[in-house]
């Protein structure tokens, strides 16, 4: 099984640090946020390859000469087509695979990925993308009957009444071919040009990563303002 890093967002919400160095790149203890990914994924054994998409001729180069020419470690020039179009552009990359690993870069969380393809191959899906029906908030609450305050709830843990979409995905051989119909477009989204209609066939699966921790990495400003989050997903990664 291999394992794509798409890490050629623009980082548009991490601004001005992206401006120096790509999201992959942004530091967490002293190493970028892409060599925890790399490394997590790495620590399973079915996972032959990691494939890391990104645009090296401009600031992601930065990537590639961290890793240097590490085995098992492919690099791909961004296509600018969608998430949708790179993974059609790496399509000769992954024939030989019933399924692959799709992670984006700025999903930090220690996503059970055994289980996960499980999870997936339990279900006969075409696709599996991990999910949480919980979290916690960085602002407080309060209880308030008849427009009084009964009671603080600060940074409590919230049931969401939706999963919420993590950016870490199992995609079969289907979603390819999906793509592949749409390839004439110039951008093809992931989400909105494939999974959408295989979500209305029931085709897609839900991995719920329960009580572990997710943070969408935007920013070190993100990092610092929720530093022990960091530390225990860190833990919980094995690191």
């Amino acid at each position: 099984m291999k394992a794509i890093i798409l890490a050629g967002g623009k980082g548009t919400r991490g601004k001005p640090y992206t401006e120096y160095f790509p999201k992959a790149m942004t530091p967490i203890n002293g190493k970028p946020l892409i060599d925890y990914i790399v490394k997590y994924v790495k620590s399973f054994s079915f996972i032959k390859e990691v494939i890391i998409i990104s645009d090296f001729e401009g600031s992601g180069g930065q990537i590639k000469n961290y890793f240097g020419d590490q085995k098992n470690i492919t690099f791909v020039q961004d296509s600018q087509s969608g998430t949708g179009g790179d993974l059609l552009h790496i399509e000769k990359k992954l024939k030989d695979e019933s399924e692959f690993l799709l992670w984006f870069v700025d999903n930090l969380c220690a996503v059970d990925v055994k289980k996960m393809r499980e999870f997936f191959k339990k279900k006969n899906s075409s696709a599996c993308i991990a999910t949480r029906t919980k979290r916690k908030e960085e602002t407080g609450f309060a209880v308030v009957e008849n427009g009084v305050i009964k009671e603080f709830k600060e940074k409590p843990v919230m049931k969401l009444q939706l999963s919420e979409c993590l950016g870490v995905y199992i995609l079969g051989k289907e979603v390819l071919k999906k793509i592949k119909v749409k390839q004439k477009q110039k951008q093809i989204n992931l989400s909105y040009d494939i999974l959408q209609q295989l979500s209305k066939e029931g085709k897609i699966s839900a991995f719920d990563i329960e009580d572990n921790e997710w943070m969408d990495v935007e920013s070190p400003m993100v990092l610092e303002r929720n530093e022990k989050m960091v530390k225990k997903i860190i833990k919980q990664m094995g690191f």
